[in-house]
């Protein structure tokens, strides 16, 4: 008896000593919170969403005779995966998801890894301007460039207008140019060679040319040097550019909704709207789970591969050199066709949005259809439905406002929570706590865009214990961009808490001084560079996102991107261009004003991703 009295007081002593210790350790407690709360939010969604593909639906009730509401059942995953409709709800799209993917990766890849090089490893001029405009086009949204796509390319078969080349040429440019497979590929092939240009140039950035001279004295050839020294010290980015651009390409909604669906081209994104569209959830859940796994297989093949690969010191402690290539008579043909590519990947389509918000009727581009009625014009049901021009249109300016308060909200969340996370993964760094924590605020970036926007509408579709339903709410979109971007800001966060050296806060708790007030006078202003980071990234990530907000959208939440792709939709073309153009304008206009006021930082968190 007394052995046990004499254990239970054993046991009651260590609780009360950790309670204590967890007390005076606010790093403990912030990584115990922020665990429960993403398990919650990330990990839990995923449950439920299995949980829900295993059971019937309200739609399947009109299907399966004797079907029960709730009751567990493997009929969605037998209808996918293995019935006489699979073909088109789940193979078909499925197959075109991989070659979406692989074709934009190939594009992605060869695009930004050539310009990589140009710019890093050449001496081409005008070097620190083409590093810092090269990214831009990825600041805007992945689909403007398939919108300017159809201005140039849509035919009257499908579309019921001219585009821009058969206008002026007289040309019908075929079925498969305008539409489906191709022009997504060449259009997301335009967007993502950001992500390959970024991880590539700073990949090539610390490679020493001595390595690269060695070689040649050895008597090797060029390209025999770029395949055994150059290629296998690049590859962790090559592999890295590969990850992000094929994850990115195969979630993505919004370029294949606009090239594919007039065609009926569909991929899994695409599918899961049409079923959710539908009401068929049930279906929609088991395809959101797919797109969920192959991005897991992704992540994880390239961490095998990057991970058992031999590694190789491209830096040690005597000199380090960067000789560029000379490019000879090269050297300015090279640069005028780098501007002339970033022409045709962010100016010109810009230009043609415009062009063409000042057209009565699409697809006539002669002087006397020119209108500024889509900007300033009244309501006329004789045009455009009867929709006011946009800056008379209330329902765009509450779109507007809805953007940038969804922008700025989940900035300001993100950047704070960033740092608290950082906070409590470095000063536990180690420990399975700070790995755990960790590894929960990344887990969001496994979860496609559209995959995590079917999750939380099946989550918060109704309500949950004490928290009520969320669908239809302005919170709901707060929180899905909020937990999707966390692995960014949480990164930016961790990467300034490393930066500090934590004598600097114990000196001042040894004085007594509160954590509150030690974070507020002492971390917080030496880790405001990542709260930037982590919030201009946010800002613009929230801006132009659609596949993962389109399922969770209502007419009081509607945001601009949104309303883009509704006015798309509905063939009100000129007012989907005008929306586009002020949603750009906005996003550059923020970026800008970051970089006015705090140097180079919002570029920096714009590279970051």
């Amino acid at each position: 008896m007394n052995e046990a009295v004499r254990a239970k007081s054993t046991i009651i002593t260590k609780l009360k000593y950790q309670l204590i210790r967890i007390r005076y350790r606010t790093d403990i407690l912030l990584s115990l919170i922020f665990i429960v709360i993403f398990s919650f939010l990330v990990l839990f969604p995923l449950v439920k969403i299995i949980v829900n593909s295993l059971t019937y639906q309200d739609y399947d009730l009109r299907l399966v005779r004797n079907a029960r509401l709730g009751a567990f059942t493997g009929y969605h995953y037998i209808r996918v995966f293995a019935s006489s409709l699979s073909y088109s709800i789940f193979i078909k799209p499925f197959i075109n998801s991989l070659l979406v993917g692989f074709g934009v990766t190939i594009v992605a890849m060869i695009l930004g890894s050539l310009l990589a090089w140009v710019i890093v490893r050449t001496d081409i001029p005008w070097k620190r301007f083409f590093d810092s405009v090269i990214v831009i086009p990825y600041m805007m949204p992945s689909w403007v460039i398939a919108l300017a796509w159809l201005i140039i390319f849509k035919n009257d078969r499908i579309a019921g207008e001219k585009g821009m080349f058969s206008y002026f040429f007289g040309i019908t440019p075929p079925d498969w140019f305008s539409y489906g497979l191709f022009p997504i590929i060449v259009c997301l092939g335009l967007h993502y060679y950001s992500y390959s240009y970024l991880l590539i140039s700073g990949a090539l950035k610390t490679v020493n040319s001595e390595l690269e001279e060695a070689g040649f004295i050895a008597g090797l050839k060029k390209s025999t040097v770029l395949r055994k020294i150059t290629f296998p010290i690049v590859l962790p980015a090559l592999g890295s550019s590969f990850v992000l651009t094929f994850t990115r390409s195969m979630g993505t909604f919004g370029t294949p909704a606009l090239l594919g669906l007039p065609v009926r081209f569909f991929n899994l994104p695409t599918r899961i709207y049409a079923s959710i569209n539908s009401n068929n959830t049930g279906d929609a859940y088991v395809l959101a789970l797919v797109l969920v796994v192959l991005a897991g297989i992704t992540i994880y093949i390239n961490s095998r591969i990057v991970g058992v690969r031999k590694s190789f010191v491209t830096m040690a402690g005597k000199g380090f050199r960067n000789r560029p290539n000379a490019l000879g008579v090269w050297r300015y043909p090279l640069a005028f066709l780098i501007i002339f590519f970033l022409i045709i990947v962010f100016l010109l389509p810009l230009l043609l949005l415009l062009w063409d918000t000042f057209l009565l009727y699409p697809g006539d581009y002669s002087i006397s259809n020119l209108t500024t009625h889509f900007w300033v014009g009244k309501s006329n049901f004789k045009i455009a439905s009867g929709e006011p021009g946009i800056f008379r249109n209330p329902g765009i300016w509450n779109g507007v406002w809805n953007s940038v308060r969804l922008g700025v909200l989940a900035a300001l969340i993100n950047g704070f929570l960033g740092l608290f996370i950082g906070y409590a993964v470095v000063r536990n760094r180690g420990t399975r706590l700070s790995k755990s924590l960790e590894a929960v605020s990344f887990a969001p970036y496994v979860f496609p865009s559209i995959a995590m926007g079917a999750i939380y509408l099946g989550m918060f579709a109704r309500p949950f214990g004490p928290i009520p339903a969320l669908y239809g709410t302005f919170t709901l979109l707060v929180l899905i961009v909020v937990v999707k971007n966390m692995p960014f800001s949480s990164r930016s966060g961790i990467s300034a808490m490393l930066q500090i050296d934590k004598s600097l806060e114990e000196s001042a708790g040894i004085q007594g001084i509160p954590w509150f007030k030690r974070f507020r006078k002492i971390i917080f202003p030496l880790t405001a560079s990542g709260f930037l980071s982590g919030m201009i990234l946010t800002f613009i990530t929230a801006m132009r996102e659609l596949s993962l907000i389109i399922l969770l959208v209502t007419p009081n939440t509607r945001v601009l991107t949104t309303m883009i792709f509704a006015y798309e939709d509905q063939e009100e073309i000129q007012h989907a261009n005008g929306v586009t153009i002020i949603l750009i304008t906005l996003i550059v206009l923020a970026n800008f004003i970051v970089r006015k006021f705090f140097g180079n930082k919002g570029l920096t968190g714009l590279k970051e991703t």
